[in-house]
């Protein structure tokens, strides 16, 4: 069996990749993408895209492309609330600390 090595992009989606991105809508018999967008490419082939602001994806049907979407999907998780998306707004929540917790940090009288 052979192993054939194929670099792998994640990048933001530019204007020069708006008919990828369409393609590969196409491809996935899905609505093109809306807004900021992730684009994975292998072999310099655009094979799989998630849009930053609802996580929605699209990928080619005819590549295996369930890793890489697993790859977009983290890194959109990191880039989303930078871009508006469902991550969240960016800022860190602070969570109050559990009583019995409170008192194990509590300086010593």
């Amino acid at each position: 069996m052979r192993h054939h090595r194929h670099d792998i992009l994640i990048r933001l989606a530019a204007s020069p990749d708006e008919d990828a991105l369409i393609r590969l809508a196409a491809l996935d018999s899905a609505d093109p993408l809306q807004g900021p967008a992730l684009m994975g490419f292998v072999g310099g082939e655009p094979r799989a895209a998630v849009a930053l602001a609802d996580g929605r994806t699209v990928a080619d049907p005819f590549a295996p492309t369930a890793d890489l979407v697993d790859l977009l999907r983290l890194q959109a998780k990191r880039l989303a609330p930078a871009h508006g998306g469902p991550a969240g707004d960016g800022r860190r929540r602070r969570t109050p600390l559990r009583r019995s917790r409170r008192r194990a940090l509590a300086p010593a009288a």
